[in-house]
């Protein structure tokens, strides 16, 4: 077989796009509570309130860069669709045993930074919380499914923005650093696998594609966010020696449009400042030496003490993990036409098709992104979000028919399996996601990913009820032979 026995097949969902149960048992606000929903073309809102009293909205995908005193608010009349999700909080068992049907070896969540530690370290630790993700992880247990617990994704508590200024603020390491301290020590009798971040590299990506985004800001947040994956990596090799803690970047992959040698260097250029100056830090433990351009070319002055640099080094990971959905085109040709996704950034390749969001369906890339990563690092690789935002309909008698989302997966799958033969250590594949939740970068359910459909929809009306899609079995096929079988029982 191709893939190694034990290969981690399952996965992925997120607290902030799933759990609902947004103010219950303790938890504080997180930003994408405040964020409305959006489209294929238009951006997510996030709301606030002037200190005299009047409402605004303004743009945010995943980080906002919010007013001088405005603080977030709800607008009477707008739906904030992550407030409840698909309320996996009173469904995880019903979900997890889908998950255990399916055969699932592994399962990416997130914990909420926001349940764990609601108000900063002064004002303690919520025990409900603690709690809450205890039963999840015991759940996945009784399957038989090994969790792969990401700390942060896309859920910054907005006491830390409103009341520290956010990742500006160094302090907030050390109350990063805490919160993970809390969940290694608690939950080391139930996880082995663990992520500090989820696609850190994004912040970069989406601000420096904003020309107004205060770039000196996005540095210094990224900055203090590697320093804080760091410190948490040797915190948990500290509290047991046989964690396994990854980095994880959205993979972002193109390709030069044209053989013009200024779009190979442009490409080049584009890669290393959107993907590879984050990863290289966390895997090779300090900055490339391409970052000087990068700081030049934004004019960043970066503060990196001595005391960084050390646990930079000292803090590498054990795991590259990374997200991978399509490719996309960089070119200095100023006539070419974009791509039409309101997070895929970049020029359309006329070889590819693309989905109904706009995000151009490249599975080649899969391989050629799994070689160039492992040649890079030549540490174990973990794909954990790959798959496919499309329409799905529930038909009369609970059935939904999703050859998409089976056709995307196992093209993916395909290349996958040719790049382990060709020498790639690759450790597990979760796919994103697979069950319906609201997307993050539009905030829509109907943007369904899962192999279990949820019956809501994106102003968050429905019963909530859970059916099989027909990728269900399919998948449940892929898992029981080892991605051998790709045919969903057909031979």
């Amino acid at each position: 077989m191709a893939f190694k026995e034990g290969f981690l097949w399952g996965g992925d969902i997120s607290a902030a796009q799933c759990e609902g149960a947004w103010n219950e048992d303790g938890k504080s606000p997180v930003e994408v509570d405040y964020m409305t929903g959006a489209t294929a073309t238009t951006p997510r809102q996030v709301t606030y309130q002037m200190s005299d009293g009047t409402y605004g909205k303004m743009p945010c995908l995943i980080t906002a860069q919010l007013p001088e005193g405005a603080k977030y608010a709800t607008i009477e009349g707008e739906y904030y669709p992550n407030r409840k999700g698909i309320d996996f909080y009173h469904h995880y068992k019903e979900d997890i045993g889908y998950f255990g049907e399916m055969g699932f070896k592994a399962l990416n969540i997130s914990i909420s930074w926001a349940r764990i530690i609601p108000y900063g370290i002064k004002n303690g630790v919520n025990q409900k919380g603690v709690e809450f993700y205890r039963n999840v992880l015991e759940e996945c247990k009784k399957w038989n499914i090994e969790p792969i617990v990401t700390l942060y994704k896309y859920d910054m508590p907005v006491y830390y923005i409103e009341e520290m200024g956010g990742w500006t603020n160094r302090q907030l390491i050390d109350e990063y650093v805490e919160f993970a301290k809390v969940c290694f020590t608690e939950y080391q009798d139930l996880v082995k696998y663990w992520i500090t971040f989820n696609e850190i590299n994004v912040i970069s990506i989406i601000g420096n594609s904003i020309p107004t985004y205060d770039k000196q800001k996005l540095y210094l947040e990224l900055h203090n966010q590697l320093v804080a994956s760091a410190r948490a990596v040797q915190i948990a090799h500290s509290i047991n020696k046989n964690y396994l803690i990854g980095s994880m970047n959205a993979g972002v992959f193109t390709y030069p449009l044209t053989p013009d040698p200024k779009d190979v260097a442009e490409n080049s250029a584009y890669m290393q400042e959107a993907l590879f100056y984050s990863s290289d830090i966390q895997a090779r433990g300090y900055y490339p030496s391409y970052a000087s351009r990068i700081w030049k070319k934004h004019n960043i002055c970066l503060e990196i003490s001595d005391e960084d640099k050390e646990d930079l080094y000292k803090g590498k990971v054990d795991y590259f993990a990374f997200s991978y959905y399509n490719t996309n085109c960089i070119t200095t040709h100023l006539d070419s036409e974009n791509i039409n996704g309101n997070i895929s950034l970049g020029k359309k390749n006329p070889y590819l098709e693309a989905s109904d969001w706009g995000w151009q369906i490249d599975p080649e890339g899969i391989k050629t992104a799994l070689h160039m990563l492992y040649d890079r690092y030549q540490m174990p690789l973990m794909i954990v979000e790959n798959g496919l935002g499309a329409h799905d309909t529930l038909e009369d008698d609970g059935s939904i028919h999703d050859p998409y989302h089976v056709d995307y997966m196992k093209a993916h799958i395909e290349k996958m399996k040719e790049a382990v033969e060709e020498g790639v250590d690759l450790l597990g594949y979760t796919m994103w996601s697979c069950i319906d939740l609201c997307a993050a970068s539009t905030g829509q359910v109907s943007k369904r990913y899962g192999f279990i459909y949820v019956d809501v929809d994106d102003q968050g009306n429905g019963t909530m009820k859970r059916y099989k899609k027909d990728s269900f079995d399919w998948y449940k096929e892929v898992i029981k032979t080892n991605g051998e079988n790709l045919n969903g029982g057909r031979e």
